[in-house]
């Protein structure tokens, strides 16, 4: 009676499994990995109270109109009035309420802005 059997157990170790598994741990820890150069953005809770500490309100309404503190201005002197608005503040901050229709563009511009000058930036968002 023959009990030997017909298959062997191969002794190799592949690899590409374990090559897999590391490469895909260092894409997620490069998408996880905090960049030194964002932006700084603190985005409110849509359920919750918010505190009193707005400094600055930046609108943007569908017709690209630009709004400091419900003042209306040119959106190529918007830099020139968050200094004038924020200047001699201790933390600095921007909120900035953009509408819907509003191109992301146009809101990373004032966010761009608030980054040069080390201002902190709150998104408005509308509650659920």
């Amino acid at each position: 009676m023959k009990l030997k059997g017909r298959n062997k157990v191969s002794p190799d170790f592949s690899m590409s499994s374990m090559t897999d598994i590391v490469f895909l741990l260092l894409i997620f820890f490069m998408l996880t990995a905090n960049s030194p150069n964002a932006l700084d953005l603190l985005l409110p809770k849509a359920k919750g109270k918010s505190t009193n500490t707005q400094n600055v309100s930046v609108s943007i309404d569908k017709n690209l109109q630009y709004y400091v503190n419900n003042e209306r201005i040119n959106g190529e002197y918007i830099e020139i009035e968050l200094k004038k608005a924020l200047e001699g503040q201790d933390k600095p901050t921007i909120i900035l309420r953009a509408e819907e229709s509003v191109a992301i563009k146009e809101a990373v511009n004032v966010m761009d802005i608030a980054n040069r000058n080390s201002y902190k930036v709150i998104l408005a968002v509308r509650p659920n």
